[in-house]
């Protein structure tokens, strides 16, 4: 991959070091000669679809995130979209606070006039492509009347999403000391938002699966806020790492920077190279002499993503529609059939290590509620019918999850590949009589023999 900046030298750090203590990385440690000398207060690269941990650096510290905030006011506002309480037509009116705060140049921002209207859609653009502040808060306050209230609802979606490490105080990633006195009610004066880089993963994972709509609007390079107007502003993203700008990588296409003084130059990047998808997190990235810079988080990001697309692939474990060998079927009572297949919906992808074999044997689990105590379905049956789960039985083998709610990716869903019918009260009642005159010769039979 040809760069258009100096790359940092290779240098030999022991993966003991790295990893003491996390445990999460046990399977896949870094071989010396293969780890860059970043400097970094924290980082961790995951694959998106099985959230496995590839590389992770003191993940767990709680660290400013400045504006990667934005992912989460992103997030509440797409499922306030989902859930039809915002619209993308709506319309917001600028108020005193985010009329001032608009207008600090020294912030990332887009001019509003105050009184003036716009839509939630412009106001989103400006927040994703050019991290505008005040647009932020203005989402902010559509969505939950106050900036005060929207944090309680960040901390509480946070809680939701299962993060561990991570403070919220204001809706866009300021210091609240830029905020020119408007910062949130029971905030304090100078307070910063906080996460870890497992957290801000974890977040920007959920983002992505929940909302990857998303990537529509944090892919775009360029674009003008308010086109034809004496208010139009070009919008650059910030994240160099798109492609056509300065620090173009192949497959980038999100998601968020962010910079402050208390947190650095941050970075949660995302790019995908054929069906992988890699999302990284760098937190206060600094050049050896320890100054922050664009190029220092974007050529870390550079160098772990090229780490895990040369040392991983997402490869297909099992195959969809499998069936293990002697568990083909389940027999099912009161229907029209006495059996109904079943298989695997989806196909199993894991990601493996280059040079590595991943050993595993599929296994499949039932649901037993579904089932009678002799282990039979009652009928009627739909096809498609979730029945169980099959996942994969990896023995000792530590895949390094982000969290282990996502050890889920191993497991797809079986199901029913036809219907049975209930049978009707005539041949229920036939298989009765049946059976009856059957126990009794099967009775009969056994004491006759029992005479001779």
């Amino acid at each position: 991959m040809k760069r258009k900046w100096v790359r940092s030298t290779v240098a030999s750090l022991l993966a003991l070091v790295l990893f003491v203590g996390s445990g999460a990385f046990a399977n896949t440690s870094l071989a010396a000669d293969e780890v860059t000398d970043w400097n970094l207060d924290a980082a961790i690269l995951i694959e998106a679809s099985t959230g496995k941990v590839l590389y992770e650096e003191n993940a767990d510290a709680l660290l400013g995130v400045a504006s990667m905030t934005k992912m989460m006011t992103e997030y509440l506002l797409h499922e306030a979209i989902a859930e039809g309480t915002v619209s993308w037509d709506d319309q917001y009116t600028v108020t005193d606070k985010t009329y001032e705060i608009s207008q600090d140049t020294s912030l990332s921002n887009v001019p509003l006039r105050n009184g003036e209207q716009y839509t939630i859609q412009e106001l989103y653009e400006a927040m994703v492509i050019y991290s505008a502040n005040a647009a932020t808060i203005a989402i902010a306050e559509t969505i939950a009347g106050s900036e005060a209230e929207f944090v309680t609802l960040m901390n509480e979606k946070a809680g939701e999403l299962g993060l561990d490490e991570y403070r919220f105080v204001n809706s866009s990633g300021l210091n609240n000391a830029d905020m020119k006195g408007y910062h949130p009610e029971n905030t304090g004066a100078d307070e910063e938002n906080a996460m870890s880089a497992r957290s801000t993963a974890k977040l920007a994972n959920r983002l992505l699966k929940d909302f990857p709509e998303v990537l529509e609007t944090a892919g775009i390079a360029k674009k003008t806020f308010r086109e034809g107007t004496e208010d139009a502003t070009e919008m650059q993203n910030w994240n160099f790492m798109l492609e056509s700008l300065v620090f173009e990588y192949e497959g980038a296409d999100g998601i968020k920077t962010g910079t402050t003084d208390f947190a650095g130059y941050t970075f949660t990047g995302t790019a995908k190279r054929e069906d992988m998808r890699l999302i990284s997190v760098v937190m206060n990235a600094t050049d050896d002499n320890g100054v922050g810079s664009y190029e220092a988080r974007f050529s870390a990001t550079a160098d772990i993503f090229d780490y895990g697309f040369d040392q991983f692939s997402l490869q297909e474990m099992v195959p969809g529609d499998y069936t293990i060998e002697g568990q083909e079927s389940l027999e099912v009572t009161k229907g029209k059939e006495d059996t109904v297949d079943i298989q695997s919906q989806d196909p199993i992808q894991m990601v493996v290590k280059e040079g590595e074999e991943a050993a595993s044997e599929p296994v499949l689990s039932l649901d037993e509620e579904l089932l009678n105590e002799e282990g039979q379905l009652t009928a009627p049956v739909e096809e498609g019918e979730v029945v169980g789960k099959l996942g994969l039985n990896l023995g000792e083998d530590d895949l390094g999850f982000l969290d282990n709610s996502m050890s889920s990716s191993m497991q797809v869903d079986v199901v029913t590949t036809e219907s049975v019918q209930k049978a009707n009260w005539f041949v229920l009642s036939m298989r009765a009589v049946g059976g009856f005159f059957g126990n009794l010769w099967e009775t009969v039979s056994s004491t006759v023999k029992g005479w001779f």
